[in-house]
């Protein structure tokens, strides 16, 4: 006969746990930043240059990332993004440059 011994480990409730809170680099909250973003929406349209939606906001994307030695203020560098474009171009880039690391 098998006798069952009480629960052995203690369940933790992960769904509290917050993530840390993501920091906006001060770059993109200068005045230069925000001017060159304002022109070329002003130039190109308020939408998707990936996916081609409209009335969601709107990123300025480095094509070439900061981190990968992207020119951070010249226009040729930068193209518009949803945040679903520019969340899926980030995570690429990021996997990326971290499988090169390993």
């Amino acid at each position: 006969m098998v006798r069952q011994i009480g629960q052995q480990h203690r369940q933790v409730d992960l769904r509290s746990a917050q993530p840390i809170a993501k920091k906006a680099d001060s770059f993109y909250r200068s005045t230069e930043w925000t001017t060159l973003i304002a022109s070329v929406i002003e130039e190109r349209g308020r939408h998707c240059q990936e996916c081609g939606r409209t009335g969601t906001r709107i990123f300025g994307d480095h094509i070439k990332e900061l981190r990968d030695g992207g020119a951070p203020l010249d226009r040729r560098n930068i193209r518009l993004l949803c945040g679903s474009c520019h969340s899926k171009k980030t995570a690429a880039a990021r996997a990326a440059r971290m499988a090169v690391r390993y």
